[in-house]
């Protein structure tokens, strides 16, 4: 009988560190792929344009992100996009001077940044850039979070990843 292509073995070591509690830190130099939320491996949040916005701050401060890509009400695409601080800063107040709406009735879709108006980058070009290049665009503009976008070969545009400020700060040794 042939030898098996996998084989289990036991574990020599009485304990182990546990998993993910390691700290993890990158430099300036490191490629800017490494500080991307790659959306191949994890799953991104997301949140209906028809919550509240009271609602989807509850679900991003459980699922421990900033940032929820807005789904449509039919839950079948992405169109948008929210962040903490679309709804902790000015919008929602605009939005109730504009409207007269209460904040409790303030819904996602009133206040998200929509695809139009988004600023993304392409995953070829961080795949070359590092995390220097990532941080200076975050320093140069004002936004916290920026969509990765990658072309099939069929030439369709899809979400690959995200690019989070706090995280590259976070994660940046001096």
């Amino acid at each position: 009988m042939p030898n098996p292509p996998l084989k289990l073995k036991t574990v020599q070591a009485k304990n182990l560190a546990i998993p993910g509690a390691e700290s993890w830190h990158v430099t300036a130099k490191d490629p800017a792929i490494s500080v991307m939320t790659d959306f191949h491996w994890h799953s991104s949040v997301t949140v209906s344009e028809n919550s509240t916005i009271d609602a989807a701050i509850d679900h991003m401060k459980h699922t421990g992100v900033r940032c929820a890509f807005v789904i449509d009400g039919r839950m079948s695409a992405v169109i948008g996009m929210i962040t903490a601080y679309d709804i902790s800063g000015e919008k929602p107040l605009q939005h109730m001077r504009l409207t007269g709406t209460p904040r409790a009735d303030i819904l996602v879709k009133d206040i998200m940044q929509k695809i139009a108006d988004w600023h993304v980058a392409n995953l070829e070009d961080i795949e070359k850039a590092t995390v220097g290049d990532v941080l200076k665009v975050f320093t140069d503009t004002d936004v916290t979070h920026i969509p990765v976008m990658q072309t099939t070969d069929s030439n369709e545009q899809r979400l690959r990843g995200l690019l989070s400020f706090a995280k590259v700060k976070r994660l940046l040794v001096a």
